[in-house]
């Protein structure tokens, strides 16, 4: 028995040629499923026979095997009787994402409830998880955080695409395409090659995009009060950093801080979880 491993995040009949070989080669193939790859296959002119059970591993068969199912690799005498026929590009596990909370919309009544305002709290919440993922240096917890926060871009473009706004097809593209403007020294003639020059002309063509009359314009309001002096001392350069008051030596440390390329916002909370030992 030959395996014949196809994945469901790659267009229907989008073989390899080592997998169009071999189920061409007059080898009779099987199938105990129905899926569309079968049915292209079967398209193609290939005759695909139906079984019930999984073939014996001494049988003159190419099976195709059920997406997911890896109940068969206790079968096969070793790698040479696979053939993996479909070659997933990277990301392409992002279409599982998407599948999934597509079915949670239709079948679990939490999350077809859910709203952008109900799920505000959640999307902070992730965030900040994330952000202590990082300071732990833990990349195991820090995948699990990203995929949380993944999710809620997932969720909230699912709702959006309830309401025929948009969909999450519309923010990969907005996001694609936005990159691609702003980095002009990889995606046109851009001439900028320091880290420094190609930050100035991201800066420079997203000062394009969107003019601004004063230097918060575009700033969440809600953004921490180091990061949003950060913010404000990378928009307005001569911004007054003096005085006496707490407010003003704040804002005169985080001066300080973006001039020596640390972010203060991570320098106090590594600080304060120094001192305080971690939870």
């Amino acid at each position: 028995m030959r395996v014949l491993v196809l994945s469901p995040r790659v267009a229907p009949g989008l073989l390899s040629a080592e997998a169009w070989d071999l189920v061409r080669s007059g080898v009779e193939v099987v199938s105990t499923h129905d899926d569309p790859h079968v049915r292209a296959i079967a398209a193609a002119g290939v005759p695909v026979r139906q079984v019930g059970a999984v073939p014996e591993p001494t049988e003159d068969v190419v099976w195709i095997a059920p997406p997911g199912d890896t109940s068969w690799t206790g079968l096969v005498a070793g790698p040479a009787d696979v053939v993996h026929g479909s070659l997933e590009l990277p990301g392409s596990h992002l279409l599982d994402v998407v599948a999934v909370m597509g079915r949670l919309r239709r079948e679990c009544a939490w999350t077809r409830q859910q709203t952008h305002a109900s799920l505000t709290r959640y999307l902070l919440e992730e965030a900040h998880e994330v952000l202590e993922a990082l300071d732990a240096g833990d990349p195991d917890l820090l995948r699990d955080e990203l995929g949380d926060l993944l999710m809620q871009v997932v969720f909230h473009a699912a709702i959006a695409a309830d309401g025929d706004a948009f969909d999450v097809d519309d923010v990969a593209d907005a996001i694609a395409a936005k990159l691609v403007r702003r980095n002009p020294h990889v995606f046109g003639s851009g001439s900028a090659r320091t880290p420094e020059e190609i930050d100035a002309a991201w800066q420079a063509v997203k000062a394009q995009e969107a003019p601004r009359s004063h230097p918060l314009d575009g700033v969440p309001a809600a953004l921490p009060a180091l990061a949003l002096a950060v913010k404000a001392l990378d928009r307005a350069d001569d911004l007054d950093t003096t005085g006496e008051d707490v407010g003003s030596r704040l804002l005169a440390l985080a001066a300080e801080a973006r001039d020596q390329g640390i972010d203060p916002e991570v320098a106090l909370r590594r600080a304060v979880r120094e001192r305080l030992g971690e939870r």
